[in-house]
Parts: structure tokens; C-alpha cells; sequence
């Protein structure tokens, strides 16, 4: 690494690679063919990924490999397969999503660094620490934090990576269904659509753009970024040109080492009407929104050939040291050292000098030629018999043979012996059930009133415990205290979860890896949330490991995709309310007019189709327009539970809802979606 702090570039093809590189990246993290969260960019064929770990790796560059999407049972065979082509090829690490393609890989290849990618939206020092305790090596922290924020995560013992510029989506990553849910391409799975760039209003009669931030540039906060501990600088844009990476290294690289970054030319290549810093430095609103215009466009075409020009020859990476010895009757050889290896090349055999024999200053000018290599000469030193000659030809063959042996034995150095161990990946089937039981999601405890007796859990969010203790005192053998989706101050949530505690709530609803860690330290019964993103057997696994004793797994999957699940903790679905397309920190609303006096309640979009958004105080909720109904199918659901999800509903419109779900009945409502379970996702 060039400083205390690295520098990590995007790649989706080798071009982007030698922007990189050439332009000072410390790490390069690339995508191959399948299981990439940017699944639309060119990414890597494994000849190409070889190549590209070779040329990093002679350069003294990392490279890792996001294999960040959510993973189906019938993939996970081919997973593993690919992780261990790209760890054998000598990919420094993985960038994982999945929690249980994740626990595969420890298993499986137990020397590889994982990197915890965005995706598993980590924003808190609890899911840090919990990560550090399920094996990675690094967290990949959400977007939408404060600098006070990451400043505690980098107290957690490990390695934090932090985005500082590039593309900002409104959700929150790893917790955005839209493009899924309105056209089958999902972003948990590398194929998001960008429904959010298209036009939505939160003031009706007005076409607007409320779910298009602005680019995220927060490469001015480099040096804050120092000195809270940050390891790693990350810049978006797999998907973007090479002088895009280009020109995003040399900012960060400039700002790492105390120079003024070129902010300008950064924003003419790629911007939506500027960048914006409202995350980190806790200034959102309005301001944080943007698209991209014609303007934008244009001021990019007059940047692309000087951006060129910063990568369009090779960077020295090592210095080079060379020592020739040249004799009558035996074959000229030529050692090198550098980077730690030594090598000798054997070439031709000298001839007598017809006219001036070869000297030291013709072995420094042919050795000096190292203009398409990593090598920088630093010291040429030589035994040479007089009255011989090589041709320069001769010595230049005798270079290019001396550094492809010297990058033959740097790449042998760097390859580490990586174990790799059998797994097996069939899964126990040993229910094959009915939805057994209902369990019911509130959002206000006035709903309360229409739950009936047979409903076995009841998810209440914490505050409205809190509040309410009186009307849900009567439910509290049932009742479980659903955490707000973000967090922003453990020590608060903590006190609140112990306060229900002490009155008798034990139970907790967990969207975030980081509410896992709270409850099992409070002695919680801990149910999993949707959130949680289980897709495949290995993820039931391994959150049942955790201490998590049911499981409302991915409404991204199919319905015998959901029933091949493996039973190792009962596990279920949502079969009734609006699902939620996204988490957002800056609420839409709020931003468009001014404050939540004025709130209008939801979005408009281009069709005229309304979405609902339902707020916390620190998080909003995007719902769909169309509400998932599955009352009248549950002949086709083979799980443990069903979740009825209830949002403005009445305590009436709940009992009346629950008893067709419990008696099998059609629900007579407008404007219902059988949501992914018949269709899936891409």
C-alpha cells in the first residue's frame, strides 16, 4: 500500500484495470461472469480474470473479486466451484453478500479473505463485531452513515471500507426490492433495472425525480476519513469507462496525499448535477437530489481524451537491479533482482568485435529500455571480457528473457497455498408442511384490537411496545418488538430492548445481522427478518446457528425454491400487505416539500400509481402500490409460517384479513400482486 490508507478502484474490463493501476490504485475489485452485484458491466471471463490478478499482482496491487448477489440453492454447487478457480488464480479476496454462500466459503476455502459487502447493510459497530466473529476480514459499511458513525465501527477491530465516490442509490444497499418487484430484475441479484431514476413525485401533478440522488463524492473528507480509522477508500463504477477510474483514482490519490484533489474534471466525466457529502456530513434534504442532464453529458466529452492520456503508459511499480556478465565462449547471462526475487536469463554467445566491443554503456541503454514493464532501472552492474561484442538486438532479447523469468518468479512468490476442502450441500428435508401458523406484523398497537387468538406472533415495532405497554401487557407471551430496519444509536436501542425486557417482552424481530449480536447479549428469543436476505439452505443454516429460532426468508425466491428450503429452523414467508421496494435514510417526502407537516404520504409515478412510504423518525419505508395477496393459494405454500403485514389497515380490516387467511378465503380488495413467488427474479 502506497500510504496508511488504500485506495480501491472498480474494474469491469482490463482497460479499467490500467487506469487503475497506472493511475495509483493500492486495490482493484473486479466481477466475473456470474454472482456480481453489477452483473450488466463486462466483468471477467477466467482467462481474463487471470490476467488481470497477474498484472495487479506484478504492479504490487491487490485484487478482489465481488461475488456479492444472493445465491439459490441449485447455484451453490457452481459458487463454490467459481470461488475456488478465482482463489487458485490468486484473487486476494472475496466480497460476499450472502450469509450463507459466506459460511460455504469458510468452510470450503478456510484461508480466504471475505470482505462483507454493502449488501449486507452494516452500518453499526454490532454488525461490525459480528461480522469480525462470523470470519471476515473486512466490512464494507453503508452509505448513508456519518463520519461520527464510522468512527465507531472503526473501533469494532476490523478492517472498514468506506465508499467516497460514485453512484448513490436511494435505498439502502442490500434492503432495495423495487427493480425486483416491478420488473423481475433484482438488485440483491446483480440486475437492477434503476426504476428509481425514473421519474417519481411526492407532490402530485408534478413530474419530479424524489428517488434520484445525486453521485456521492466525499473525497474532500479523505483526511477525516485518516483519522477515524478507515482502512479502505472504495470508488463505485464498475459499470463506468476507464477514464472515469481513471480520474476518480487520481482525485483520491491526490487527496490521500495531502494534495488538492481535481474535484472539476472528477465531476465533468460523471456527475448528476454535481455530488453530493449530505451522508457524512449529516446535511440531507434537497440538496442531495439530482439526475443526469444534458449538460452532464456534454462536459464529459471534453475531459475523456486528457483522462486518457493519465493511464496510456505503464506505471513503475519496483525498482530493478542487473547484473550482466558478458564472456568469450560462454553464453551471456543476465541476473535481476527486485521485489525480493532473484533470477538469472541465459542468452547468446559473445562474438569477437569487428569493431568497438560492447561495453557497460551499451549493457545500461539496452537494460534501461523498461518502458512497457512494472520495473524501474535502478542499478546496472557487469563482468565484461574485452574485445567481444553483443549486438543490441542480442541484449534486448536477453532483458525481455530476464523479466519475463523475473515475472514469473514474483507471480510463484505471491501465489499462497490456499486449502480447500470438501463440503457437502445436500440439505435435510424432514417437514413437508402447511402453513402451521400466522403470524401478524403490526405497525400501530390500535391494530391490536382486531388480532385473534390464534395469531402465535405478533411484531410490534419497539417504540409502540414502549408507549403502549398497557394494550400490549395482554399480548406479551405473543408480542415481539420488531427493531427499527436502521440504527443509528446502539446504546439507545439497547435500552429500550432492556426496558420491554424487564416487563416481560422476550421476543425480537431482527432485520440487520447487528440486532442478532443485541439480542443474543439480552437474552432475546430472536425471529429473523426479510431483511436478512436468507435465499438458500446455507443462509437457514447459519442464522439458525446464530441463535435466530424462525425465519422469514426472501420473498425474492419462488414458491419450490421456499419449499426446498432445508429444515434447520422453521422458516416462512409474507403472504399479505404492501411489500417494501426500499429502506431509505432521506425521506422523498420530506425533501421534496419541505418538512413533514406537509407530508403527502407516498409517491406518484409516471403511470399514476401510488406508493405509500411509512416513516420512524430515522428510516422510511417505500411500499408497494399493490398489495400481495396469497390468501386463496395457500394450498401452494409449503412452509412453517405465513406473515400478514399490516400498515394503515384497521383493527377491523386485520381480524377480518387474518380469519380469510386462516379459513383459506379469496380477499375481494383491488390492485393485488402474487408478488415474486410464480414469477422470480432474473
Amino acid at each position: 500500500m502506497k500510504g496508511d490508507i488504500e485506495i480501491l478502484a472498480p474494474a469491469g474490463s482490463m482497460e479499467s484495470v490500467y487506469a487503475a493501476v497506472r493511475c495509483g490504485a493500492d486495490a482493484v475489485y473486479v466481477g466475473g461472469s456470474r454472482y456480481s452485484a453489477r452483473a450488466n458491466a463486462v466483468n471477467f471471463t477466467s482467462e481474463e480474470l487471470s490476467e488481470a490478478v497477474d498484472y495487479c499482482h506484478l504492479h504490487n496491487v491487490r485484487i478482489y473479486q465481488a461475488m456479492n448477489t444472493l445465491v439459490f440453492d441449485s447455484e451453490l454447487e457452481d459458487f463454490l466451484a467459481s470461488a475456488r478457480l478465482s482463489a487458485e488464480m490468486g484473487v486476494d479476496a472475496f466480497i460476499v453478500q450472502d450469509i450463507g454462500a459466506a459460511a460455504m466459503l469458510k468452510q470450503a476455502l478456510p484461508d480466504i479473505r471475505l470482505n462483507a459487502s454493502t449488501q449486507m447493510s452494516i452500518h453499526t459497530k454490532e454488525g461490525a463485531l459480528l461480522a469480525k466473529e462470523l470470519g471476515y476480514s473486512r466490512v464494507v459499511v453503508s452509505r448513508e452513515l456519518s463520519l461520527d458513525a464510522i468512527r465507531e465501527i472503526c473501533t469494532a477491530g476490523i478492517e472498514v471500507e468506506v465508499f467516497v465516490h460514485g453512484a448513490l442509490c436511494m435505498s439502502v444497499s442490500g434492503q432495495c426490492y423495487m427493480s425486483a418487484l416491478i420488473g423481475s430484475r433484482s438488485a440483491d441479484r446483480g440486475l437492477c433495472a434503476q426504476a428509481c431514476r425514473l421519474p417519481f413525485s411526492a407532490i402530485k401533478g408534478e413530474r419530479r425525480n424524489d428517488l434520484s440522488l445525486k453521485d456521492l463524492s466525499n473525497i474532500e473528507h479523505i483526511g477525516e476519513l485518516k483519522r477515524a480509522g478507515v482502512s479502505s477508500l472504495k470508488i463505485e463504477g464498475r459499470m463506468k469507462r476507464a477514464e472515469y477510474v481513471a480520474a476518480a483514482v487520481t482525485a483520491c490519490r491526490a487527496a490521500v496525499d495531502g494534495e488538492k484533489p481535481d474535484m472539476d474534471t472528477l465531476c465533468a466525466v460523471f456527475s448528476r448535477s454535481g455530488f453530493t457529502d449530505g451522508y457524512l456530513t449529516g446535511k440531507l434534504g434537497s440538496e442531495m437530489f439530482g439526475i443526469r442532464c444534458k449538460d452532464d453529458v456534454v462536459s464529459a466529452k471534453t475531459v475523456l481524451p486528457q483522462l486518457k492520456e493519465l493511464f496510456r503508459k505503464e506505471t513503475k511499480a519496483v525498482e530493478a537491479d542487473f547484473h550482466a556478465v558478458i564472456k568469450k565462449n560462454e553464453p551471456s547471462r543476465l541476473g535481476m533482482r527486485s521485489d525480493g526475487a532473484e533470477i538469472t536469463a541465459f542468452g547468446d554467445i559473445p562474438q569477437p568485435a569487428a569493431n568497438r566491443p560492447t561495453d557497460i554503456s551499451d549493457i545500461e541503454k539496452q537494460l534501461s529500455k523498461l518502458g512497457d514493464t512494472p520495473y524501474e532501472l535502478n542499478n546496472v552492474s557487469a563482468e565484461i571480457d574485452g574485445g567481444i561484442v553483443i549486438p543490441a538486438s542480442g541484449l534486448n532479447a536477453l532483458r525481455r528473457e530476464a523479466v519475463a523469468e523475473m515475472n514469473r518468479a514474483r507471480l510463484a512468490a505471491k501465489k499462497r497455498h490456499t486449502e480447500s476442502n470438501d463440503i457437502r450441500l445436500d440439505f435435510p428435508k424432514m417437514r413437508n408442511t402447511k402453513p402451521k401458523s400466522i403470524h401478524l406484523r403490526l405497525y400501530s398497537a390500535e391494530q391490536l384490537g382486531g388480532v385473534p387468538e390464534y395469531a402465535e406472533i405478533i411484531y410490534l415495532p419497539l417504540d409502540e411496545i414502549i408507549g403502549n405497554w398497557e394494550k400490549c401487557s395482554a399480548f406479551k407471551d405473543k408480542i415481539a418488538a420488531a427493531v427499527p430496519r436502521f440504527t443509528v444509536n446502539e446504546n439507545l436501542l439497547r435500552e429500550k430492548l432492556s426496558k420491554i425486557k424487564n416487563q416481560g417482552c422476550g421476543r425480537m424481530l431482527c432485520t440487520n445481522i447487528a440486532h442478532i449480536k443485541i439480542g443474543r447479549e439480552l437474552g432475546f428469543e430472536m425471529h429473523g427478518d426479510f431483511g436478512l436476505n436468507a435465499a438458500n439452505s446455507m443462509s437457514v443454516k447459519a442464522y439458525g446457528e446464530m441463535g435466530i429460532t424462525d425465519l422469514t426468508v426472501s420473498f425474492e425466491m419462488k414458491l419450490p425454491q421456499i419449499s426446498a428450503l432445508g429444515d434447520y429452523i422453521p422458516y416462512g414467508i409474507i403472504a399479505y400487505g404492501r411489500l417494501p421496494l426500499m429502506l431509505t435514510r432521506n425521506c422523498p417526502i420530506k425533501s421534496a416539500v419541505g418538512g413533514c407537516k406537509s407530508c403527502t404520504g407516498g409517491l406518484t409515478d409516471r403511470t399514476g400509481r401510488f406508493f405509500p412510504i411509512k416513516c420512524d423518525g430515522v428510516s422510511s419505508e417505500v411500499l408497494n402500490s399493490d398489495v400481495l395477496v396469497m390468501s386463496d393459494r395457500l394450498g401452494e405454500v409449503n412452509c412453517d409460517f405465513i406473515r400478514l403485514v399490516f400498515t394503515d389497515e384497521t383493527a377491523d380490516d386485520v381480524r377480518e384479513i387474518t380469519d380469510c387467511y386462516f379459513n383459506e378465503r379469496k380477499i375481494d380488495i383491488p390492485n393485488i400482486t402474487r408478488g415474486l413467488y410464480y414469477r422470480g427474479v432474473i
